[in-house]
């Protein structure tokens, strides 16, 4: 799997996580999904990601984005 298949896929995780967090624990976890939405414009528009960047770290081979 590329590395912008695991950033999307990560991303998508997080959303699905904080959703679940906001309903069952506190909806103060309403912020870690605006959060993760910001991430993604600012990645769109700079190309910097700090999840692909720990990923690459990680040994992921790179993809086309990043």
């Amino acid at each position: 799997m590329s590395l912008d298949r695991i950033v999307m896929a990560f991303a998508g995780f997080m959303v699905l996580l904080s959703l679940a967090l906001t309903v069952w624990v506190s909806p103060y976890f309403v912020w870690l999904t605006v959060f993760v939405g910001v991430n993604q414009i600012q990645a769109a528009f700079t190309g910097f990601c700090p999840a692909a960047s720990a990923f690459k770290r990680l040994g992921v081979k790179p993809g086309a984005a990043f």
